[in-house]
């Protein structure tokens, strides 16, 4: 980037950082909801909502579909390689 693009583009560094940022959130939430363990922890939680009478059956089960469903099937690639700390790579 050469001297005067990058002074152009000085007023839209805010925009690309908060961009960046929430690109970030969204993969890790993307990441959290697809972890195999969170995704038991909440069809537990969701058996016990419906033995305490707190959702009704067809409740339950649509969002055990979904839930299930998570699990079946890997979270989409966001098209973007990990960044990996080369310090911290394992060599086999």
């Amino acid at each position: 980037m050469g001297i005067v693009s990058g002074l152009l583009l000085l007023p839209l560094a805010p925009v690309r950082g908060t961009a960046w940022i929430a690109d970030h959130l969204l993969q890790e939430a993307r990441r959290q909801a697809h972890d195999p363990r969170a995704v038991q922890a909440r069809l537990a939680a969701l058996n016990r909502a419906l033995d305490e009478g707190a959702i009704d059956e067809a409740a339950f089960e649509r969002e055990e579909e979904r839930l299930l469903t998570l699990l079946e099937r890997p979270a989409r690639p966001t098209g973007r390689t990990p960044t990996t700390n080369p310090a911290r790579r394992r060599h086999v």
